[in-house]
């Protein structure tokens, strides 16, 4: 699996990827902000793409919403939408360049057979074909090594994969493909060469080079901004029910958003029409003012958006 050439003259390329698991709430509007301004910046593109492969969680016109509420926020993407669930073919010649390495195996291990163990024990390890009679999920098997990456916002970060995470999974017993495969074949498609992202995404950084360089494809640049979140110490998600942005609030919280990614939106320009602002932001872009946490101190309170 070959990485496709990059178009783009600056030679970058971000992107925004939403699951359709719901509307965009605040969070996802400071990701996305995040992600839009630092490509424009650095005159690069800026893609989008739709993580709907896991269907269960997938919410009927979540996407429509998604992509009107960008439209509302002036965050205009390049090129077409990627959506997962239209990539399954990409993902079978992933996950069969890999089993001709031997580096996956087929688990029948079930959840209560795993429960209380922190890190796979490596029971089907030697197992190299799909058990035809059980349910398999497919794992990579991880080596005893550390993996290291330096991050744009946060410090480097390394961790020994075989002793802190062990071999995880690639597809499910149910059929879809996990998050990490997904993700890391999903950005060499779209050429993606910085992901600017929340920070519950850093410690999973070093699983997604590992499968990077297991197929043969660059790593991109990483940088991963502080988690919003709510008065309850939870991360802002659609799952704590974080309510959507419309928008009727777009010049309002696009400029709260700025002001938490520490950049110094001048007064006059609080609540301005939203292609002000963001002509304003990729001007005056300073990556190195996103505050170095994995979260955000200061909780989102609904009501003062309104």
């Amino acid at each position: 699996m070959q990485q496709p050439e990059l178009t783009p003259s600056s030679g970058y390329v971000g992107r925004f990827a939403p699951t359709p698991s719901g509307p965009l709430h605040f969070g996802s509007l400071v990701a996305a902000c995040a992600s839009y301004l630092d490509a424009r910046a650095h005159q690069g593109q800026w893609r989008l793409r739709i993580e709907d492969i896991d269907a269960p969680r997938c919410v009927p016109g979540a996407t429509d919403s998604i992509l009107q509420a960008l439209d509302d926020y002036g965050l205009h993407w390049d090129a077409e939408v990627c959506y997962q669930s239209q990539q399954t073919s990409h993902y079978l010649a992933a996950l069969a360049q890999l089993e001709e390495q031997q580096l996956v195996f087929f688990c029948t291990c079930s959840r209560s057979q795993l429960k209380g163990q922190q890190i796979y024990p490596g029971t089907c390890r030697p197992r190299l074909e799909r058990d035809q009679h059980n349910p398999c999920s497919c794992r990579i098997r991880v080596p005893d090594e550390s993996f290291s990456f330096t991050d744009l916002i946060l410090p480097s970060y390394t961790e020994n994969l075989g002793q802190q995470v062990g071999d995880f999974i690639l597809q499910r017993k149910d059929g879809p493909f996990a998050y990490q495969l997904a993700v890391v074949v999903d950005d060499a498609l779209q050429g993606i060469t910085h992901v600017i992202r929340g920070a519950d995404l850093y410690t999973q950084t070093t699983r997604q080079i590992f499968l990077q360089q297991s197929l043969h494809l660059s790593n991109p640049i990483y940088g991963h901004i502080p988690l919003v979140m709510n008065t309850q110490g939870q991360k802002l998600s659609k799952q704590n029910l974080a309510q959507a942005i419309t928008a009727q609030q777009a010049p309002r919280l696009l400029s709260q958003a700025l002001q938490r990614l520490g950049q110094a939106l001048p007064q006059e320009l609080f609540g301005a029409p939203v292609n002000e602002q963001l002509h304003w932001a990729i001007g005056a872009w300073e990556r190195n003012n996103i505050p170095s946490l994995e979260a955000d101190p200061t909780p989102y309170v609904t009501s003062a958006s309104l």
